[in-house]
């Protein structure tokens, strides 16, 4: 289980690319978030190949921005390939159809949906309204060979995330954490909320501008990694 991500950055760090990664998950390549900034990047790197399953935290347009051009791009230059789009709910899947539908009039001839019960060890957590009032938004977990990798999402209220880790069984976890140089921002996590759960879980900080991080910042960032992220 591997995780590189296509870009660090939020809705206004296009430098840095919309957050979004891509996970070897059972043999499979997932895509995490589909934002304005990804699909050239996966034209670029020749990665839009690879892909098997889309999954979508949430459908504000720096995660779902270029969703319909990277379904369009897999059809047409892909003999007809369908990627397929894991879905957490029947009322989410409804959300990213009318979604798509403005776009392309009927998504279902350019993916195919399929429920998150597709694969084990994939998990869900609806965090609802935690970003963005009366928004729909997940955190997800994917656990693989004893290993435990968990992606917030856009998650103001990180203690509920860590709340849940703590009723799951022990494993070897890595937290992906979006997080905030700005305690005005409430739709994501400020960077001082996430030190209380740094000794029990490493914990790496991407959605954000890193020439912003302040001098105390404990929480080491996705983009200044080597290796867990692809150039931008």
């Amino acid at each position: 289980m591997q995780i590189k991500f296509l870009g660090t950055g939020g809705a206004f760090e296009p430098t840095y690319g919309n957050s979004a990664a891509i996970i070897e998950f059972q043999g499979k390549n997932l895509l995490l978030d589909a934002g304005f900034t990804v699909y050239p990047k996966l034209v670029e790197l020749n990665l839009w190949q690879q892909l098997d399953y889309i999954l979508l935290t949430h459908l504000h347009n720096d995660h779902c921005g270029s969703l319909a051009n990277i379904l369009l791009h897999c059809v047409f230059h892909g003999q007809g390939k369908r990627p397929v789009i894991l879905y957490q709910t029947e009322d989410f899947k409804q959300q990213i159809v009318d979604f798509l539908n403005f776009q392309l009039k009927d998504a279902t001839l350019y993916t195919e949906f399929k429920p998150f019960t597709e694969l084990t060890g994939l998990i869900y957590l609806d965090t609802y309204g935690r970003h963005s009032i009366e928004f729909q938004t997940y955190s997800f977990i994917l656990e693989e060979n004893g290993k435990r990798l968990v992606y917030s999402g856009d998650l103001g209220d990180s203690k509920f995330l860590f709340d849940y880790l703590g009723t799951l069984p022990e494993l070897a976890t890595t937290v992906y954490h979006d997080v905030s140089f700005n305690p005005e921002n409430k739709g994501h996590a400020f960077y001082t909320a996430l030190r209380p759960y740094q000794n029990k879980y490493p914990i790496f900080g991407y959605h954000c501008d890193p020439t912003q991080q302040p001098a105390d910042n404990t929480i080491p960032l996705v983009y200044q990694q080597p290796g867990l992220c692809y150039s931008y």
